[in-house]
């Protein structure tokens, strides 16, 4: 069997999203990102510093004829297919990972306490319960990654 991954669309919010993140890394207003600009902009979209081969690949696929680094139009395209591609589950896994501290695939209302004590130190405990008890969608004690994706994809009140 074949799986196919839908990529995701980039729409004009994306592309205003880009220009702005060009624009505030474009250090000197040169016109276009030198390497090291184009690092910055990868943190600022992506939340994370590309790697050397990483950067090496962006800027080849980047540079045009006649410029040192990265134009505007070019930059659009390349961050486009960038976030095009990325797996829409990865940042949904991270999440999830940070609330599962012991690795067990799921969560238990200990990992809950925690992982709000250590984010929203004063977030009275009757909150944390009522957030496990509406997310534990079959009352089991237990949250699976299902549970949690459910919940923060369409929140509360649609479940």
């Amino acid at each position: 069997m074949t799986c196919f991954r839908s990529e995701r669309e980039i729409n004009d919010a994306d592309r205003k999203k880009f220009e702005l993140v060009f624009h505030q890394s474009d250090v000197g207003m040169k016109g276009y990102l030198s390497r090291e600009d184009l690092k910055i902009a990868v943190v600022m979209l992506f939340g994370y510093k590309p790697s050397k081969s990483e950067t090496n690949l962006l800027t080849e696929s980047g540079s045009v004829k006649d410029c040192p680094g990265v134009p505007l139009h070019q930059f659009t395209t390349l961050m486009g297919r960038k976030m095009s591609a990325e797996d829409p589950y990865e940042k949904m896994r991270q999440i999830f990972s940070a609330f599962d501290v012991h690795c067990r695939g799921f969560l238990k209302l200990e990992d809950f306490k925690g992982a709000f004590k250590r984010v929203a130190p004063h977030l009275p405990e009757r909150t944390v319960l009522e957030a496990f008890r509406h997310v534990d969608l079959d009352s089991d004690g237990h949250v699976s990654f299902k549970d949690f994706e459910n919940v923060i994809t369409y929140g509360l009140a649609n479940i």
